[in-house]
């Protein structure tokens, strides 16, 4: 039971740096907090509605998205998308997460037993 809970906690410190770097990565065009939750979802990546909208709030506030409400059909939805200074901040993420993958990858972490 403790290897599950430490698990589960390294597991939640591990993808919350990702999270962020993957709603980036939608954003490049305007999304709703539902339609980037789906979005998101398609590819892999789940993100509770508790966790989306804080983020989408919190990168806002650090000058890196802008938002608008809009009407189409349905109810008024706030829409986000990278602003010029996230867009990039995003590329540099992206750099620095492709050499964490490279040096993650020349560790060898599986020990060699491909």
């Amino acid at each position: 039971m403790v290897e599950t809970e430490t698990f589960l906690k390294l597991e939640l410190e591990l993808r919350r740096g990702v999270i962020v770097l993957a709603a980036l990565s939608q954003l490049r065009s305007a999304q709703y907090g539902y339609s980037l939750r789906q979005a998101l979802s398609e590819r892999g990546m789940e993100i509770d509605e508790g966790t989306l909208y804080p983020l989408l709030r919190r990168l806002e506030s650090q000058g890196l998205l802008t938002s608008e409400w809009r009407v189409e059909t349905g109810p008024p939805r706030r829409y986000y998308v990278l602003n010029p200074e996230g867009k990039k901040l995003y590329q540099k993420l992206v750099k620095t997460w492709r050499r964490l993958s490279e040096v993650m990858e020349a560790l060898d972490l599986d020990g060699g037993a491909r």
